[in-house]
Parts: structure tokens; sequence; C-alpha cells
């Protein structure tokens, strides 16, 4: 079950129509889940600061059980959510930054008890 939360200092006015879908199949694709297993979360207009500057840039947050707990797991998703996201918001690479948590089983509730059980 991934989770995916995109800030951004991009107002709402500039993120795409439709973004939160193509992000949901994206995501879906990169990590090789189900799409319906997947939870997106866009804020835009936030305060964000980076590399000293204000100007537009994206934190893109990405956890989910198993697919993300090692640094090689980890370069091929960067590859395909950078490429999303420079394409998407139109931003150079080094205004987004990625980070990734893998989760377990037993932090994820649902249906009235955790994953574990599920």
């Amino acid at each position: 079950m991934p989770f995916v939360e995109l800030e951004t200092n991009l107002p709402a006015s500039r993120i795409p129509e439709g973004l939160a879908n193509r992000l949901c199949a994206a995501t879906a694709t990169i990590l090789d889940k189900p799409e319906d297993r997947v939870s997106v979360t866009i804020r835009p207009g936030m305060t964000l600061l980076m590399n000293k500057s204000t100007e537009p840039c994206a934190h893109l947050l990405v956890s989910s059980i198993g697919v993300v707990g090692t640094a090689e797991q980890n370069r091929g998703h960067s590859s395909s959510f950078f490429k999303f996201l420079t394409e998407e918001l139109s931003l150079d690479q080094d205004r987004i930054v990625i980070r990734f948590f893998p989760l377990e089983p037993w932090q994820i509730g649902k249906k009235g008890t955790v994953m574990t059980f599920l």
C-alpha cells in the first residue's frame, strides 16, 4: 500500500489538471503495486525553501511496504519519479527532492486492524 505525498510551493493554479490520477498511475507502475492500493496527497502552495531559494520546488515522500528499502531499489524509483515530476511540474531536477520511507505491515492501520493481519 504505497503512500505518495507531493509538497510544492507552486500555487494550486500551476498544478496540472489530473495530476493526482497520473501520479497514482505512475507510482503503481514505478513501484509495481496495484493502482487501487496507491494513496496520493498533493499539497500546493506550501512555504518551501530549498538551497537558500524559494524558487519553485517540490518534495516527494514515497512510503511503501517491501519496495523502497534499499539503495538499489530507490535508485531506479528515483530516476522514474524525477522524470515524471520534471515533465509534469516543469521543474529542474535540482528543485526536486525525493524521500523514501520503508514501511512494515504493522505500521499501516486498515479496516480496524493493521496490514499484518489482513
